[in-house]
């Protein structure tokens, strides 16, 4: 494959891994995707690719579908231990953030409400919200008629839109809510949180060092203050299992305001807070070192603000 064909592709590297990414939930998969599609791009004749970004869109497209097809990934997501893989703020798989609705679609709380969708509602409802494609262009990327992407469109788009969270946040916002969120969770009283909660307010983990085998799950606003409460607090376990004593930081992952544990520049654990009306309605705790590889790979990358506590 000469230099020129090779420039083509990478230049789409970063659409594509995107494009895999809000469809898999998981920025490992996306990357293993798009690596697949480089290898059907180095086999495929240039003569038959008349649109070199839309040949590479479906073939990523189709690609995810198969991957969100196969036994082995239905039997993953069944067990209850799956939850999306966070990205840090700045992250180019992100992808496109210029309206409300492609800065949502990258949420963990949409990510997850996709998973309701079926493969086929799910890919409609990427390539249309977060890539404008048209339903005549969708219907051509997965085999299927206008009419047939209109419907999936409107299903999944009912589905989402009744859930999802139209607020933007910015570093400077986030940075007040996690300050208001960490001087709550740190006071010891779980009534200072829950005065930060939406009454409706639930929580999800994948408990400490992301050991659990199953998600835990907060079903109210009390219970979720007290496990906040109680893994906010110190202690010399929690600081043998983490290796030291990390330092808490502001940060925006996928879109929302985020706490981040660190520790000698590699990210430990991550709390995620969305937001509703001014309050807080949900918090993902996700600590499972293979969740948080290229979020640290970016952390690493980035200049981080003074920490929130520099050391636990």
């Amino acid at each position: 494959m000469d230099t020129a064909t090779v420039a083509r592709f990478e230049a789409s590297r970063n659409r594509l891994a995107s494009l895999a990414y809000r469809l898999l939930g998981s920025a490992a998969d996306a990357e293993d995707t798009v690596q697949d599609a480089f290898l059907r791009w180095q086999a495929a004749d240039p003569e038959y690719v008349e649109v070199p970004e839309a040949w590479l869109t479906k073939i990523v497209t189709n690609l995810a579908l198969d991957r969100l097809r196969s036994a082995k990934v239905r039997r993953e997501r069944a067990v209850g231990a799956w939850m999306p893989e966070p990205l840090l703020d700045g992250d180019p798989m992100l992808g496109p953030a210029d309206t409300v609705v492609q800065r949502e679609s990258v949420t963990l709380a949409v990510l997850t409400l996709m998973e309701r969708l079926s493969p086929v509602e799910r890919a409609v409802y990427v390539l249309r919200e977060a890539f404008s494609y048209s339903h005549a262009e969708i219907a051509e990327i997965l085999d299927i008629t206008d009419s047939a992407s209109q419907q999936h469109a409107h299903r999944a788009r009912r589905r989402i839109t009744a859930e999802r969270n139209s607020r933007t946040i910015d570093r400077a916002s986030a940075r007040r809510i996690v300050e208001a969120f960490v001087a709550a969770a740190s006071s010891g009283r779980t009534e200072r949180l829950v005065a930060l909660l939406t009454d409706d307010a639930t929580g999800i983990s994948d408990g400490a060092a992301g050991l659990a085998e199953t998600l835990i799950r907060y079903s109210t606003p009390q219970r979720l203050a007290d496990a906040l409460r109680a893994g906010f607090r110190p202690s010399a376990a929690k600081r043998r299992l983490a290796g030291g004593s990390p330092s808490i930081h502001a940060a925006v992952v996928n879109g929302c305001p985020a706490m981040l544990f660190a520790l000698d520049d590699r990210v430990l654990g991550v709390a995620i807070l969305e937001i509703r009306d001014d309050k807080i309605a949900g918090v993902r705790g996700i600590a499972a070192p293979h969740r948080l590889g290229r979020l640290t790979e970016e952390w690493q990358r980035q200049e981080h603000d003074v920490p929130l506590i520099e050391s636990w």
